[in-house]
């Protein structure tokens, strides 16, 4: 009985308002995608201010100009709005680790305040939990995101990371799509991240064939082994990333 009474069931309402509220965003946004496709929009902007203007709802006859409004104008800036924004806020600080794609978004969105913590926050979760997050969708603009945040954050040491979170991104639902759908500054940044990827996997293979004894003449049988199984590794790699490559469309 003690239990039931320290329970907050006012928060524990509140959460489940905002994971409701979170999935009929998510719906309406993808529904608003497919119908800025179905029009055959002439440019990413036109197809992103449909996206973004998906919550307005159309004037019915019976909302007249000077009278009483049945329907607000735009409902993301009137009071109410605030309302729900506040039923969407999750404590600061929370430890939960994001399950859903709208959880990642909101998190992603309310509390990582520069693009250090996002990269961090990209890595954290890894390729192969964020490929079970964004599987079926990765989200209008996530993509282009995540992509900016990866090429100006990039460590050299974080290249197998970094490598398996794109490669878990290219086997996403619409992938296809979404890359269409960068703007010029993120398809740069992609070949950008590509490049330093390449110079990293470069210098990596130079260091492995060094350490390999090239320069001896005389080596070992197992000096010999070791050098072999490295350029097995170095053409594995290579062509592991070239293949990735042209799933970003990189030439």
């Amino acid at each position: 009985m003690e239990e039931l009474d320290t329970f907050n069931f006012s928060a524990l309402e509140k959460e489940l308002q905002a994971a409701l509220a979170a999935d009929e965003k998510y719906q309406r946004e993808n529904d608003a995608k497919f119908r800025a496709i179905h029009q055959k929009v002439a440019s990413y902007e036109e197809f992103r201010d449909i996206v973004l203007a998906s919550h307005l709802k159309p004037l019915k006859n019976k909302d007249k100009l000077g009278g009483k409004r049945n329907q607000p104008w735009n409902s993301c800036v009137t009071p109410d709005s605030y309302q729900q924004d506040a039923g969407l806020e999750i404590a600061q600080g929370s430890s939960q680790k994001p399950e859903t794609s709208a959880e990642f978004n909101r998190d992603w969105r309310r509390y990582l305040r520069n693009g250090t913590e996002k990269y961090e926050f990209l890595l954290h979760f890894g390729g192969e939990n964020l490929h079970r997050i964004f599987q079926v969708d990765i989200g209008f603009g996530l993509l282009g995101e995540f992509i900016l945040v990866l090429a100006e954050n990039f460590q050299s040491k974080d290249y197998d990371t970094v490598f398996q979170i794109l490669q878990n991104f290219s086997q996403t639902y619409r992938f296809s799509l979404n890359l269409d759908l960068l703007s010029k500054a993120e398809k740069e940044s992609c070949r950008d991240l590509f490049k330093k990827l390449q110079s990293t996997d470069i210098a990596q293979c130079t260091s492995d064939l060094a350490s390999t004894g090239d320069a001896v003449e005389i080596v070992t049988e197992l000096e010999t082994y070791e050098k072999r199984e490295n350029r097995e590794t170095t053409e594995k790699n290579e062509k592991s990333l070239r293949e990735l490559m042209r799933c970003y469309q990189i030439t």
